[in-house]
């Protein structure tokens, strides 16, 4: 398996997983439209932050996951959020995910401005759950309360 940063090529496929990732998890149908273009414009800017890829030896594409970008003040130091993480079904319980992880963890470590990695996962999603926690993540304490703009007003 090859962990490699996402390209311009990988859209279709990103939005592909991620429309499958709304659907599975949250019973959500994203506008593809819309999703498309979030996903191109993170692959244009890397300030917004970076997917990256897993591929089998063929290049076939398993998983992904994105990494966005929160400064702690209290750590003096950038934290590293987990988003958008998808492994393809028939790939599942292959470690793909944990792949993916260890090489996000490997970035870290050699950043000096990295303090940690988080990740939001759904409280009711028990099988992310056991995967996150067999990968080394603890339950941080906190609950994540949001306010967004309703769909239609960007």
């Amino acid at each position: 398996m090859q962990i490699r940063p996402a390209a311009t090529g990988d859209l279709d496929t990103i939005v592909s997983f991620n429309r499958r990732l709304a659907e599975e998890t949250e019973n959500i149908i994203l506008d593809e439209a819309v999703l498309a273009r979030g996903v191109k414009a993170l692959l244009d800017d890397q300030d917004k932050g970076r997917y990256y890829i897993a591929t089998n030896e063929d290049s076939e594409i398993l998983g992904q996951l994105m990494i966005t970008f929160e400064w702690s003040d209290w750590r003096n130091g950038m934290i590293w959020w987990l988003q958008s993480v998808y492994v393809e079904k028939a790939a599942r319980r292959q470690g793909v995910f944990s792949a993916l992880v260890n090489e996000i963890r490997r970035l870290a470590s050699v950043d000096a401005d990295v303090c940690g990695i988080r990740l939001y996962v759904e409280k009711n999603n028990q099988y992310a759950r056991e995967t996150y926690h067999a990968t080394g993540f603890d339950v941080a304490g906190y609950d994540v309360m949001e306010w967004m703009k309703p769909a239609g007003e960007r």
